[in-house]
C-alpha cells in the first residue's frame, strides 16, 4: 500500500503502476456531469475557469448531505465515462488525476499519457466508508447544483487504486 500527498508531482505520478493499491491524503476537487459540462463550455468559449483545476485531482462524485458532526454524508464514486467526452480538454489545462469508477475511452487514456495523468478507482458501493476519510469539504464552484457542485475536499488516506497509469497501463480487461 503506497501512501501519497497531493498535489501529485511528475516523479509520483510517474511512480505509481495499474494495481498499486493507495492511500490519498491532502485535498481534490469534485465533479460530476453538469460541472463538468459547465467548464467544457468555458474552455470552448476559451473564458477563464471558476477553479484552477492546474495540478488538481478531481473526484467524481455527488456527495449526500452531511449529517452532523460529518465533513459530508456517502459519498461513493461516480462512472467516469460519463465525463470522459470532457476530461482531454481538462487534462490538456493541467489536471493531473481523476478518481471515479469503472472504464475510460480511448481518448482518455491517450490525453493521460500526453499529459502525464492517473486515473484512480474509489469502491463503488463503500459510499459510507469512504466518506469517512473526508475530513472537510467547502464549495468553489456551482452552488446552484447542490451536491454536484464543485468542491474541496481534504482527505486523509483514502483508499483507492491505480488503474490506468500515466504509461496508459490499466488494469481493466480490454
Amino acid at each position: 500500500m503506497k501512501k501519497i500527498t497531493l498535489p501529485l508531482t511528475d516523479d509520483v505520478i510517474k511512480d505509481l503502476h495499474a494495481g498499486d493499491s493507495v492511500l490519498i491524503s491532502g485535498s481534490v476537487l469534485t465533479g460530476r456531469d453538469a460541472a463538468h459540462k459547465r467548464l467544457y463550455e468555458l474552455i470552448e468559449k476559451g473564458e477563464p475557469l471558476p477553479v484552477d483545476i492546474n495540478g488538481e485531482v478531481i473526484y467524481y462524485v455527488g456527495p449526500a448531505p452531511a449529517k452532523p458532526g460529518h465533513a459530508v454524508g456517502p459519498a461513493g464514486p461516480t462512472s467516469s465515462y460519463r465525463m470522459d467526452k470532457y476530461t482531454p480538454a481538462l487534462l490538456d489545462r493541467g489536471l493531473k488525476g481523476m478518481i471515479g469508477k469503472g472504464a475510460r475511452n480511448q481518448d482518455v487514456v491517450e490525453s493521460m499519457i500526453k499529459n502525464g495523468a492517473v486515473y484512480f478507482a474509489a469502491i463503488g458501493g463503500a459510499a459510507a466508508l469512504i466518506s469517512k476519510s473526508i475530513t472537510k469539504s467547502e464549495v468553489l464552484a456551482y452552488e446552484d447544483l447542490g451536491t454536484e457542485a464543485i468542491h474541496r475536499f481534504y482527505i486523509k488516506d483514502f483508499p483507492a487504486i491505480v488503474v490506468i497509469d500515466s504509461q496508459g497501463k490499466t488494469v481493466l480487461k480490454k
